[in-house]
């Protein structure tokens, strides 16, 4: 049997790595660093994330595998190809971003949240999220999502005697067990009728097996989907995700908007364009039907949302995920009726790329909101501009460009690309859905930013920024505002190289 693998890469799996070790270290030293001097903990882990990112680019110069069978050098568990790097620095960029966040939320917690635990967490979640899209076999990229999940239900609920909070980590995880049992059968019947796990050889043996097993492949191939379209917030998978994003910290369930939606997406690809092409037929229809069910869904619920409830604002960027994550899902279908299914890939993640910047960059105004409004409702950001022009501006900025309006030009750019691409699968009705739903989308993205805009009730009082939060917002007002200058370099950088 010519089942060992090679030597190890160190510098291929060395961005997951180090996020890792970081983690332990972390875990490791708040055993010896007293509670004045805890915050040492988050700043460790900002730099953390910040190298894991920067390791990134000596992998620039070539494709890189590591873990291959001896006998088959095309057969490996860990691939550093340009896929995997574009979705790694968008895991790990997302994870500084929520780590920057998260420093100001811990100073304000008081003590309330364990800081040594908090960071180990999340560097394990990001450590896992980013192995995924490196994974090359089934068995792989199951514990990658575990590793990058089983941290996120302990991060959901570890606000200490806070019911809201333990509720939605429930939930989160009654939910993933669920599917990932769900997906583990499909795995296992994938394996019983190819006799591997490596996804470059699924895709050569399910096309030739025999007829009586035909059918055990195909519910397997539906299986194994299941647990990435949970990650992904897809409908009917969706209903943990505003309670959960409500329950949670704030820098976490920014940090599940977008590395979550990546792992979920990352993993979809995967096994859909190179473990089962030759399933085109099975999953393309059932991706494209969950493409238009969940931005359906997804936006509806937004547009439901009332401005003096609580919470409303997270829960309208909550039901927004959901909306984007059908967007995110119509290029992966059309990739199954496209001659050019590397092009369709890259619109997803062209678009994964923009969500993230001004996901994030919401997301982090409205930590900012939440530091002297708790409750977080849209009404709360009426007259934001008069209590700080600029958290409002940026703000306005951001939601025009996840409703595809300028100045958000990047965002427009985005969608363009997905359209770009469903078209050009011949897929005219879901195009026409995917047209509905942005009109649909326009209105409660124009009324939140109207509203930043309009006379505050009272005396307008003002914001203090501390420094981190301040550097989240910049980064992700930045990176915005490049790409709207030079839309088409996301594209260019987004060009997967799966084939």
């Amino acid at each position: 049997m010519s089942s060992l693998v090679q030597s190890v890469d160190w510098l291929a799996i060395a961005p997951p790595t180090l996020a890792a070790v970081v983690g332990l270290v972390v875990l490791v030293a708040d055993l010896f660093i007293g509670e004045a001097r805890k915050a040492v903990l988050g700043w460790v882990s900002v730099a953390g994330l910040a190298a894991s990112a920067l390791l990134l680019l000596p992998l620039l110069d070539g494709d890189r595998a590591t873990f291959c069978l001896t006998g088959d050098a095309d057969a490996c568990s860990y691939v550093a190809d340009r896929f995997t790097l574009v979705v790694q620095l968008l895991v790990l960029g997302g994870a500084l971003l929520a780590a920057l966040l998260s420093v100001t939320a811990l100073k304000d917690a008081d003590k309330e949240l364990p800081e040594g635990e908090y960071w180990f967490l999340l560097l394990s979640s990001a450590a896992g999220a980013a192995l995924l899209p490196a994974s090359r076999d089934l068995a792989t990229l199951i514990v990658a999502l575990e590793v990058a999940s089983l941290p996120a239900f302990a991060l959901v609920g570890i606000r200490r005697g806070d019911r809201k909070s333990s509720e939605a980590a429930l939930k989160f995880f009654l939910s993933s067990v669920t599917a990932t049992a769900v997906s583990l059968m499909g795995v296992s019947f994938v394996y019983a009728t190819t006799g591997t796990l490596h996804l470059t050889r699924i895709a050569d043996r399910i096309q030739h097996v025999d007829g009586q097993f035909h059918t055990l492949a195909q519910t397997g191939v539906v299986l194994t989907l299941v647990g990435f379209a949970f990650k992904t917030a897809a409908v009917p998978f969706h209903f943990w995700v505003p309670d959960t994003y409500v329950g949670a910290p704030l820098p976490i369930a920014a940090y599940l908007s977008v590395v979550g939606k990546a792992v979920g997406f990352s993993g979809l690809i995967l096994v859909t364009v190179i473990a089962f092409p030759s399933y085109a037929d099975v999953w393309g229809p059932a991706l494209a039907a969950l493409a238009a069910f969940t931005m359906t869904v997804g936006n509806v619920g937004a547009l439901r949302q009332r401005s003096t409830r609580a919470y409303s604002a997270v829960r309208l960027l909550a039901w927004s995920s959901v909306g984007q994550a059908g967007y995110l899902l119509v290029p992966i279908a059309s990739a199954a009726y496209s001659e050019d299914a590397q092009k369709a890939i890259g619109s997803t993640v062209a678009y994964a790329l923009m969500y993230a910047a001004v996901n994030l960059g919401a997301f982090a105004v409205a930590a900012l909101v939440a530091r002297t409004s708790p409750l977080n409702r849209i009404s709360d950001y009426r007259g934001l501009y008069a209590r700080n022009p600029l958290s409002a501006l940026v703000l306005g900025f951001f939601l025009l460009c996840l409703a595809g309006l300028p100045p958000g030009i990047i965002g427009l750019f985005a969608k363009v690309t997905v359209f770009s691409a469903v078209v050009d699968a011949g897929l005219g009705w879901l195009a026409v859905v995917m047209g509905v739903n942005v009109v649909i989308a326009l209105f409660y993205y124009l009324q939140w930013t109207t509203l930043l805009f309009r006379a505050p009730e009272g005396e307008p009082g003002t914001h203090r920024v501390p420094a981190p939060l301040t550097a989240a917002i910049a980064l992700t007002a930045v990176l915005g505002v490049a790409l709207s200058g030079a839309p088409q370099l996301i594209l260019r950088f987004s060009e997967t190289g799966l084939f």
